[in-house]
């Protein structure tokens, strides 16, 4: 088995929120991945997905299911991640009010993603932007 797929998450679209973790879910239920494993995927996917229509100008999330092992990659443009250990604490979020007033911005994303994946991995450069890369083992 193998599949690939991108999707696109814009800055701000808080009506389509969502959609791409929600696409990547009725994916892996078609692929027959258990729905341990996609529960998993898709905690990570939607708080991948939210941080990137918060936090950055826009991005994309990448989808790789091979034989045993699922990829998720999430890239973003800027602003980047100044201190990733602090973005990693639980609580800690720069979402501004309008965002927490909204229901999201509660700085558990990182740490959600974290706990779901069986490996985890960030990196951010300031003004260019952040990669995650999540693996599940299937």
């Amino acid at each position: 088995m193998s599949y690939e797929q991108v999707f696109e998450v814009k800055r701000g679209d808080f009506d389509k929120a969502g959609e791409a973790s929600r696409k990547i879910k009725s994916t892996l239920q078609q692929l027959g991945v258990s729905n341990k494993i996609i529960r998993k995927i898709s905690i990570a996917g939607y708080e991948g997905e939210m941080n990137l229509a918060i936090h950055s100008q826009g991005g994309k999330i990448l989808l790789v299911v091979g034989e045993k092992i699922l990829t998720l990659t999430i890239e973003d443009d800027g602003p980047g991640i100044a201190d990733i250990q602090t973005a990693m604490t639980e609580g800690w979020s720069t979402a501004g009010d309008e965002v927490r007033q909204m229901g999201f911005g509660a700085g558990m994303g990182l740490s959600n993603m974290e706990r779901n994946a069986d490996n985890f991995e960030i990196s951010s450069k300031i003004d260019v932007g952040t990669k995650i890369v999540m693996n599940f083992f299937i």
